[in-house]
């Protein structure tokens, strides 16, 4: 299964941490220590051994150093790790808080996206504004990510555009899954679309959630063809191959002319930790 979020951005750490010890500058401009100790606090938070003990090097080294320039970098990490706790409301506050120090993170971006999209209710009387702001933060990321300069000159170029392509694949998924709550499923359809064929290896997720709205599209065909797919992939998660099952009786069902079964659960709430 494909690197997620949290492991791409220790790998962005570590990219920076290599700095510390001389080695070659990356093509992208990156933060610099200015001590030792600094160094040594910014060492702190890469190897943290838990969520716990990463948010408070990560605090640590802010308070320490104020004018870190590895202060987004810090806040990223707090948020990735509350994202690891299954702690939303202090994910998405630490995310914000990343993009206060750089506006252009589209990792932070994507965790704000995809947390609200995931979290709206069709009946939130805020429904409008959270899914609104997840729109932004999808599309704000895609800009990002495409404006975005390889980070390390050992990274090849093939490897950076890939990476994108991922990156970009979760803000469509956002998009799809925000679409989804509004039930405007055709838009819907063609974000999931763009974010499975798009992305360098498929998240079978998106592609279960795209099975699911082909089925509330009325489209029992392309749902069945998207869930024989994920069904088929090699060591699938037991909870998406249950949720691609019970989508596949619904699309057999109407297909047949039969009442479908309701959705085990909403999809665009559905979460499979990985």
């Amino acid at each position: 299964m494909k690197m997620g979020v949290f492991g791409k951005a220790l790998a962005g750490l570590a990219c920076a941490t290599a700095l510390l010890f001389g080695q070659e500058a990356p093509v992208a401009k990156q933060p610099k220590p200015k001590s030792q100790k600094e160094a040594e606090a910014v060492m702190a938070v890469f190897n943290a051994q838990d969520p716990d003990a990463r948010i408070a090097a990560a605090k640590d080294l802010e308070t320490k150093f104020a004018d870190t320039e590895f202060k987004s970098l810090a806040r990223l990490m707090v948020a990735l790790s509350y994202q690891q706790k299954n702690d939303p409301d202090n994910m998405i506050i630490a995310a914000e808080r990343t993009l206060e120090a750089d506006a252009n993170n589209y990792q932070a971006m994507l965790m704000i996206a995809e947390a609200l999209a995931q979290r709206t209710r069709e009946n939130d009387l805020d429904k409008e504004e959270k899914l609104a702001r997840s729109e932004k933060m999808s599309n704000g990321a895609i800009a990002s990510i495409n404006a975005a300069a390889k980070p390390r000159p050992d990274i090849t170029d093939e490897q950076w555009t890939g990476a994108k392509k991922d990156f970009a694949a979760q803000a469509h998924q956002a998009l799809g899954m925000a679409a989804m709550v509004r039930k405007k499923y055709d838009v819907a359809v063609a974000e999931f679309k763009t974010a499975v064929e798009g992305a360098t290896q498929p998240d079978p997720a998106t592609m279960v959630r795209l099975g699911a709205v082909y089925n509330l599209a009325g489209k029992p065909d392309e749902a069945i063809a998207m869930l024989d797919k994920v069904m088929a992939v090699a060591d699938l998660h037991p909870t998406i191959r249950q949720f691609a099952q019970a989508e596949k009786v619904r699309a057999t069902q109407a297909k047949g002319g039969a009442k479908p079964a309701a959705p085990a659960s909403a999809p665009a709430q559905v979460e499979v930790k990985k």
